[in-house]
């Protein structure tokens, strides 16, 4: 039993990554739960910036296309231990400015009820690129 749910929340994991390389937020959306929580990489908060419940959520992924129009997480891995999850990538990017990012990083998931409950962001901190 519990190897069938891993397999169906590492399938969930991929389509959560084809989601976010197709800036689909629709699909991103229906992968989460109603109360999701989304704490990013980047703000002032020790966890990053938090945000909390779907429109809060919504709203947070969203600007990462805004500040990367063209972003991709590339190579993605993903493996699930009971109600928790990893996916490891490397995201590419260019901003507004032209400046360009490739960094390694992860999200830790949580998941309940079939859906993602948390995602929890990490990168590596490397300067912008020059393109």
């Amino acid at each position: 039993m519990r190897d069938n749910m891993e397999k169906m929340m590492t399938s969930l994991l991929r389509r959560f990554a084809d989601a976010w390389n197709n800036h689909d937020i629709d699909t991103l959306m229906a992968l989460m739960t109603e109360d999701c929580i989304f704490e990013s990489s980047f703000g002032d908060e020790v966890c990053g910036r938090r945000y909390e419940g779907r429109e809060a959520v919504r709203d947070g992924f969203l600007q990462s296309w805004m500040h990367y129009p063209d972003a991709q997480w590339n190579d993605p891995n993903h493996f699930v231990h009971g109600d928790r999850g990893v996916s490891e990538w490397t995201f590419t990017g260019t901003d507004k400015n032209g400046m360009r990012s490739e960094v390694a990083g992860c999200d830790l998931v949580t998941f309940r009820d079939g859906k993602i409950a948390v995602k929890n962001s990490f990168r590596k901190n490397r300067p912008l690129l020059r393109t």
